[in-house]
């Protein structure tokens, strides 16, 4: 099978389980009697464990030249979890199997983009093609998973959730065995002033989603908004994050990564703005949900390669997972709390301005990637 097809099929693999989590995960805990507050801790335990044990693995990855190897363990932790959860009886007993299984199968996803990136050999532009079946898989979860909800008990979730694990599981086997350089055991991997400003330009870029994932459709619910409609909102972003995954590689040829990263986060600062304060208006929350092909999608692709080219050969795999520690780990825990603060002390407002205002740091922050050539 080409390299091309045996990426996109994991992709779309892991994102139908990740699509599933999202949207149905919190109501099947619901339905095991957690109370929302356990609920929030049991969610909360792959962000924070995303924090650190990503870069952890990508140290070992690149020390030991595993990448493939250590994609396999995640997936297969994944799997053990949900084969195991519905025999938890307590909240104590599905948070720590969460937390535990975290801590491994969150080195997956970030090792799989290095392992992508070095398969691509330099070319950038197809990373979008292959990563949008991520995507796909994505929308395909939260629709197929709601019309099949729709008749069946919302406890069968873990068994769906195995099925795709173990679907991701097989297609770990097929990826390609990265050839990527080896770091010598003695090599300290420094950061250099690029890769720092881009891992800190993705933090705030992460956090200012905070508020559009913890608190949009509670606010689209507040402005009386029908829940199919929310749905479709929903549903519009991702499939504009598609688009933009499909036309990659010519912007990749026309514009320099910085430029992408500069205008995706102008974009983020217009974006929420807009939805905070001009949400009653239902053509704005169009456009807005249509720059997620920005805020999120060309600003992940253009920061994911923009990595590749920051670190060494032989920290990849590191480069990798930091940007998914920092970036996703810590920025959105600091998003999702700044949210949650904002809201409580003054509404959706506020919240979302928060969020415009983290949206301009990481254009800040990446503005000075043009001086660094990239």
């Amino acid at each position: 099978m080409p390299v091309s097809f045996r990426l996109g099929a994991f992709y779309f693999a892991s994102f139908i389980g990740v699509g599933l989590m999202v949207a149905y995960f919190p109501p099947y805990l619901a339905s095991r009697g957690l109370t929302p507050a356990e609920i929030a801790w049991v969610l909360a335990l792959p962000q924070l464990a995303r924090v650190a044990a990503p870069a952890t693995w990508g140290a070992i990855a690149d020390r030991s030249g595993a990448q493939r190897a250590i994609v396999i363990v995640a997936c297969a932790a994944n799997l053990a979890c949900y084969a195991l959860l519905p025999a938890m009886t307590s909240f104590v007993a599905i948070a720590s199997l969460v937390a535990a299984t975290s801590l491994i199968s969150t080195a997956a996803l970030p090792l799989v983009e290095a392992i992508t990136l070095h398969a691509l050999a330099g070319q950038a532009g197809r990373y979008g093609p292959i990563r949008l079946w991520g995507s796909i898989g994505f929308m395909a979860a939260v629709l197929a998973g709601g019309a099949w909800l729709d008749r069946h008990d919302v406890r069968f979730v873990p068994y769906a959730l195995l099925v795709f694990a173990t679907a991701t599981l097989g297609a770990s086997f097929a990826l390609p065995r990265s050839a990527a350089h080896r770091a010598p055991r003695a090599t300290r991997v420094r950061l250099n002033g690029s890769a720092a400003t881009l891992l800190v330009s993705a933090l705030c870029m992460a956090a200012a989603h905070g508020t559009l994932y913890a608190f949009f459709t509670l606010h689209l619910q507040r402005l009386g908004y029908s829940a199919w409609l929310i749905g479709f909102l929903w549903m519009l972003g991702v499939l504009a994050e598609v688009v933009v995954f499909l036309y990659l590689p010519a912007l990749f040829r026309r514009y320099a990564l910085s430029t992408l990263l500069v205008a995706s986060a102008a974009c983020g600062v217009v974006r929420f703005l807009a939805i905070g304060w001009a949400g009653e208006w239902l053509l704005v929350l169009l456009a807005a949900q249509v720059l997620h092909a920005a805020t999120f999608g060309s600003y992940h692709a253009a920061a994911v390669v923009a990595v590749q080219r920051t670190f060494a050969p032989h920290a990849q795999a590191l480069g990798q997972t930091l940007f998914s520690s920092v970036g996703y780990g810590a920025g959105g825990a600091l998003g999702a709390l700044a949210a949650g603060w904002a809201w409580q002390a003054a509404g959706p407002a506020l919240a979302f301005s928060v969020s415009a205002g983290a949206a301009l740091m990481g254009l800040f922050f990446a503005y000075p990637l043009k001086r660094a050539g990239l």
